[in-house]
């Protein structure tokens, strides 16, 4: 099993058509074609299906050391709204500890403009996960 096959089980990511593009230990890439079923009563992005994009790029970065790693606090910062296109997420590390781990993910447009941030910080657990080597 690859990272990319255990993060196919985020059911709901899945369904919000999320996709993982680079996975490595302390970073991924993650995106979202926006569709019509995306779209809150305004007409732009739901909040919510932003922050599952990054939080799902969050969660590939974390994990990707191997062991499993749950998210212990997180927020975004909403910077700007859209209604189309294709969102990309990529998450970073910034400190990885032997248990508590924090990251951020910014969350771009095309044109490679910021539509969000996210941080957020996650436990690591003493459970190595399917695809790690041993």
């Amino acid at each position: 099993m690859t990272i990319y096959e255990f993060f196919r089980n985020d059911r709901f990511a899945a369904l919000a058509g999320v996709e993982l593009s680079d996975v490595r230990p302390g970073y991924a890439r993650a995106t979202m074609t926006v569709t019509p079923d995306h779209l809150n009563a305004g007409g732009t992005v739901q909040g919510g299906a932003i922050f599952t994009l990054a939080d799902l790029a969050f969660a590939a970065a974390v994990n990707a050391y191997g062991n499993l790693a749950v998210s212990i606090q997180s927020s975004i910062y909403f910077h700007r709204g859209l209604s189309s296109g294709v969102l990309a997420a990529e998450a970073k590390a910034i400190k990885v500890g032997a248990s508590i781990a924090s990251f951020e993910a910014t969350v771009t447009d095309e044109a490679g403009e910021t539509v969000a941030t996210f941080v957020a910080s996650a436990y690591r657990k003493d459970v190595t996960l399917p695809f790690a080597k041993p």
